[in-house]
């Protein structure tokens, strides 16, 4: 992760003299300090976030293709932002550097995942079956009201709906990446911290509870937690895919299916994974004179890799994805 960070650093669409990036007024300075350093921080942030949540998600759920979206935050947070982007919303007098799209995107996230959160408690029989399909569902229901707006929005417009929906990172201000890290470590704490239950969990609900697991509390816990640490890196960076579903699996892979050091790890690959990719996204400037969205450079890398994984999880015949 170390090596990825001081590579993104490095690197970029700009290249720059490393003599004067010290030298205040410079525009390496400027570019090191205020547009890059920020940017490669978020991309940390978001890598954690996502792939710490995919990590917990796939066996509390009990399905290997669970990612962190599948509990409508993705819905609910592209929702909120098209209709922010389509009506051309302007930024908040009151809340400095804070664009309406980020707030109406959390705010989506947030109230989607509390629904199915509400559904999933509610729901008689295997509360994590039905979870699972509340979240899809709701999805489909957000999927739907985008199309129809879609078709809609001014075609000026239509663009920046389409670019957020691919996922992409900018330069946030100081006070959103602080706020949105602190939300993130919260909530990856509360992940790592539960993850020795979650082993228990695995084994079935009726053997947890006969070991001492507050089954109720500990699912909610950590949907809770998931939920959380989505929801605030989605209302900054749009939907970037494919980074919760195969960083896992390939953690899994190389470290075993112990959640004590998966949860963990996972944060450490998700962070890397995604400062690579959003430098990929940047030194593609170069070549086509505009920068592809970060999240179409996770999808395709990661669908590749998870290609890759079932195949040697195939070949191997001892190992399975999740």
């Amino acid at each position: 992760m170390l090596g990825a960070f001081t590579l993104s650093m490095a690197l970029g669409e700009q290249p720059l003299d490393y003599h004067l990036v010290l030298v205040p007024g410079t525009p390496e300075e400027t570019i090191f300090f205020s547009l890059r350093l920020p940017r490669v921080v978020l991309a940390a942030i978001v890598g954690v976030a996502l792939s710490t949540s995919g990590a917990t998600l796939q066996p509390l759920l009990r399905n290997p293709l669970a990612d962190p979206f599948v509990l409508g935050v993705s819905g609910g947070a592209a929702l909120g932002a098209t209709v922010a982007l389509a009506l051309g919303l302007p930024s908040f007098a009151l809340l400095p550097g804070v664009s309406p799209t980020s707030v109406l995107a959390l705010g989506g996230a947030a109230g989607a995942t509390a629904l199915v959160l509400t559904i999933g408690r509610w729901a008689r029989g295997d509360v994590a079956h039905t979870t699972l399909l509340a979240g899809v569902i709701l999805n489909s229901i957000a999927l739907a009201a985008i199309t129809f707006i879609k078709a809609l929005v001014a075609p000026d417009r239509l663009g920046e709906v389409l670019f957020w929906l691919t996922g992409s990172l900018g330069q946030e201000t100081t006070a959103t990446l602080i706020a949105t890290a602190l939300a993130v470590a919260l909530a990856v704490g509360v992940m790592v911290a539960l993850s020795g239950r979650l082993n228990l969990l695995m084994l079935g609900e009726e053997d947890a509870h006969s070991l001492g697991v507050d089954v109720g509390s500990t699912r909610r816990w950590l949907l809770a937690a998931a939920s959380v640490a989505v929801a605030a890196v989605v209302s900054v960076s749009g939907l970037v895919g494919f980074v919760g579903l195969v960083v896992p699996h390939l953690v899994r892979l190389l470290f075993g299916v112990d959640q004590r050091v998966a949860v963990p790890v996972s944060a450490l690959v998700g962070a890397t994974f995604l400062m690579l990719a959003d430098l990929l996204a940047r030194v593609l400037f170069r070549a086509f004179h505009t920068e592809p969205p970060v999240g179409a450079i996770t999808a395709l890398v990661g669908g590749v890799a998870f290609l890759v994984l079932m195949a040697r999880a195939k070949s191997s015949g001892s190992a399975r994805l999740g």
